[in-house]
């Protein structure tokens, strides 16, 4: 088992006593000020959206200053009254394709009056408290709805970086291709080349000077090597060109059939709802993935959010800006720039309307061929290859092909509708296709279920239980995740029957893993790992009526009311005997045969809610398990006359030669409340003498010069839980006193690590191996097992 190490925070700080939760400490008045982390962001955000805010207004076809505008507003309204602090809205790429549709079909003025209107929906869909509903769209749809987007962006941006007009379509630009690639323009080309070359190498530059230089964002550094350039060449070609404030165009009245108008804003609002929820969902797991040295940001509120970016958008639609939405490249600099707050999205707003105002000159020498390259590179990235093998992965390929293609070829709503159908179609036909056979082998009948087991399979399924003669054994093997209520009753009543006539009936899993028992009136037909204390067992045949879950019933069971503990115990041995003692005979008679090799040492508390197999999923043979009250190594020749501890380890050490010792504690651990609780005097009880080991832990958790040990995810809920982690330093401190530990350590040939198991959020923490800084790190789920967002 492997530690993992963080680096430790610089300046470790711990209160100096435990306040009780009657006297709360006295809060400060709250005073306004802005974070050091916040300005840095912000200029980091600000210099990326000022070039893709141009180039995304480029794209669209709208007014340069829509973008601005756009940028700005989502900056200062969506983040000042967002439920996501750290995620920065403004024009995304994803809109690109929806606002050039708008404004070819409907014009400017209408266009912006349609950006109020969805602004409007998204308001009533927030107060409605929908927006969790958003987050069941397939991923699929999403990531395909985004790389279609990307396609038909990429292919419009690619005329102008070669220096002509994009039409307004996706077929008519590649109709128009090959006539533009014969009449290439140079100086776009070449101006294109120069900011393609620095966004795609400045993030690659190698060594101590590579990370330096990129702390500027790549965007900002190839559209001004590209103007720089063009600049001292002189080279003729198309710039920015941003008319007076005074001419800017704002909303006007909506023009136009009214069921266009409608179409139009449902697409808006479902484009930018879904892009901010998923950001902001996406800027939470970026934000759970810091360092503990930097501070915790609160959750998201997705309904927040959600009227957060209505109020931006009719603002920005109000002004004649863009359609405002969640940008993920911002808001994951945000992010990786250290924002704590929501300060460094308004802040990012704020530049941004200094920049409108005063560095128009500097603006208008920016090429359109280098903004062109800029957005086209966004939409190339648009169509991700991580997306591409998670829906392969998840056999989503379908859906997410239809979905782009349809997006691409017909437009985002047609699209997203298409795409909605074919998953609905998807899902359908895995829960209708299930294939059900029969086969015999040495007189023992198999029925194999593949596929979900649903009602539309009930026919088929008794046709083929039907097929096994009364009196024979089977074999009933369920291959699927889902069994619905009709075929559930379908199965059981054949079990119930064919048992009754004399036959035998084992239900198995894809492994052949046994999954229940069969239905006879004289066993229980609980699963083998039904916790003993939350349910009762009857042996009537009703299978409604075999296993009930009722917390009452498992405190009778605990008390022994109704069924007696030595009971319980035969049938788990029984339980063993016929369903885990088949699978593991094998490997336990090897290693009667060769003995016992362990790898570790394993010492952990007597708790019974610790399953030491389970949360360290071994096996027979793995661990050397040692287990006491409180998970306690004493000192050496401290045990008075209970050397059991010390035997255990000269034992696990010099014998078995294991590599590795860890001490495991564990939240709500009885032993640590009893030490934080014990009054001087009183009778010496073995309970008080044994808990006599863990005092240097209470000594060590209260004196003023140790840092104290601490989680990297979240501070110690209270002061049991502080003790508990104190406790297991502390015990390896003990552990290194032994002689045989301290002899295999100096030869390199002994591990210690320290762990700790929150029991109510089954979470591992390994402590961070060392440093000294007294951390106990997550242990998270790698990336490549997560769902996607």
């Amino acid at each position: 088992m492997s530690a993992c190490v963080p680096t430790r925070a610089a300046d470790s700080t711990r209160p100096r006593r435990i306040h009780k939760p009657h006297s709360p400490q006295p809060t400060p008045p709250r005073r306004f000020r802005i974070a050091g982390a916040d300005l840095s962001a912000s200029i980091a955000v600000f210099l990326i959206a000022l070039p893709l805010s141009l180039g995304i207004a480029l794209a669209t076809g709208a007014p340069l200053q829509a973008g601005l505008v756009a940028a700005a507003i989502g900056g200062l309204v969506a983040g000042r009254l967002g439920g996501s602090p750290l995620q920065v809205s403004g024009p995304a790429a994803g809109l690109t394709v929806v606002t050039a549709e708008l404004i070819h079909r409907y014009g400017w003025r209408t266009t912006c009056a349609i950006t109020v209107l969805a602004g409007i929906a998204q308001l009533g869909l927030g107060c409605l408290h929908v927006a969790r509903t958003a987050l069941a769209v397939s991923p699929a749809i999403v990531h395909g709805m985004l790389a279609g987007i990307g396609v038909t962006i990429a292919v419009a941006q690619l005329h102008i970086v070669l220096g002509g007009t994009p039409q307004s379509s996706v077929l008519d630009n590649l109709r128009a291709l090959p006539d533009q690639l014969a009449r290439v323009h140079p100086a776009a080309v070449s101006m294109s080349a120069v900011t393609l070359t620095l966004l795609f190498t400045w993030p690659r530059i190698p060594g101590r000077v590579g990370r330096l230089l990129r702390k500027v964002p790549a965007a900002l550094v190839a559209v001004a090597g590209a103007t720089v350039t063009a600049s001292l060449t002189g080279l003729t070609l198309p710039r920015v060109d941003l008319p007076a404030w005074s001419s800017h165009a704002l909303a006007g009245l909506p023009e136009g059939p009214v069921l266009g108008i409608a179409a139009a804003v449902l697409t808006v609002t479902l484009v930018c709802s879904v892009q901010s929820l998923l950001g902001a969902v996406a800027v939470d797991k970026l934000v759970a993935g810091r360092p503990e040295s930097q501070p915790r940001v609160g959750r998201s509120h997705l309904d927040r959010e959600l009227l957060g970016q209505g109020a931006a958008n009719i603002v920005s639609g109000a002004l004649g800006g863009l359609p405002v939405a969640g940008v993920a490249v911002r808001s994951s600099a945000n992010v990786q720039a250290g924002a704590v707050s929501r300060n460094s999205t308004m802040l990012h707003g704020v530049f941004v309307v200094v920049a409108a105002l005063l560095m128009v000159p500097i603006l208008e020498l920016i090429p359109l061929a280098s903004l062109a390259a800029l957005v086209m590179a966004v939409g190339i990235q648009m169509v991700s290859l991580h997306h591409i093998r998670a829906v392969t992965r998840h056999r989503e390929v379908l859906v997410y092909a239809v979905t782009t293609l349809s997006v691409v070829f017909l437009g985002v709503l047609e699209g997203v509708a298409l795409g909605v159908a074919v998953a609905v179609g998807v899902a359908l036909n895995r829960l209708a296709r299930t294939r059900i056979t029969h086969d015999e082998k040495e007189g023992v009948h198999y029925v194999q279920v593949r596929g979900q087991l649903t009602f539309l399979a009930v026919p088929r399924l008794s046709r083929t239980l039907h097929l096994v003669p009364q009196g024979a054994g089977a074999v009933v093997e369920l291959d699927g995740s889902f069994m619905d209520h009709a075929a559930y009753e379908s199965l059981h009543d054949w079990q119930n029957a064919h048992v009754a006539q004399g036959g035998t009936v084992e239900l198995t899993g894809r492994a052949g893993t046994r999954i229940a028992e069969p239905a006879g009136s004289a066993h229980c037909r609980c699963r083998p790992w039904t916790p003993w204390r939350n349910h009762h067992c009857e042996t009537s045949a009703d299978p409604q009526s075999a296993s009930t879950h009722d917390p009452s019933a498992g405190r009778e069971e605990a008390t022994g009311a109704t069924t007696p503990s030595g009971h319980q115990l035969a049938r788990g041995i029984s339980a063993f005997q016929r369903n885990t003692a088949p699978l593991v005979r094998g490997e336990l008679a090897r290693l009667a045969r060769e003995g016992q090799r362990p790898s570790q040492l394993f010492l952990t508390c007597a708790d019974s809610r610790l399953v030491t197999s389970m949360i360290t999923s071994s096996g027979p043979g793995d661990l050397f398990v040692v287990r006491n009250v409180g998970n306690l190594v004493p000192l050496p020749g401290e045990e008075s006359g209970d050397d059991s501890v010390a035997a255990a380890i000269e034992y696990a050490v010099d014998v078995l030669q294991v590599r590795s010792i860890t001490v495991c504690g564990h939240s709500g651990c009885g032993a640590m409340q009893a030490l934080l609780n014990a009054e001087p005097g009183g009778a010496p009880t073995p309970l008080k003498r044994w808990l006599r080991h863990g005092q240097p832990s209470l000594e060590r958790m209260v004196a003023e010069d140790r840092p104290w040990a601490r989680l990297a995810r979240r501070a110690p809920a209270d002061a049991v839980e502080q003790l508990c982690l104190t406790n297991v330093v502390q015990q390896l401190e003990h552990l290194r006193a032994h002689e045989s530990v301290e002899r295999a350590m100096r030869e390199g040939a002994l591990e210690l690590h320290g762990m700790y198991f929150h029991v109510g959020e089954a979470q591992a923490y390994l402590l961070a191996d060392g440093d000294g800084s007294e951390l106990f790190d997550h242990v998270g789920v790698p990336e490549d097992l997560r769902h996607p967002a």
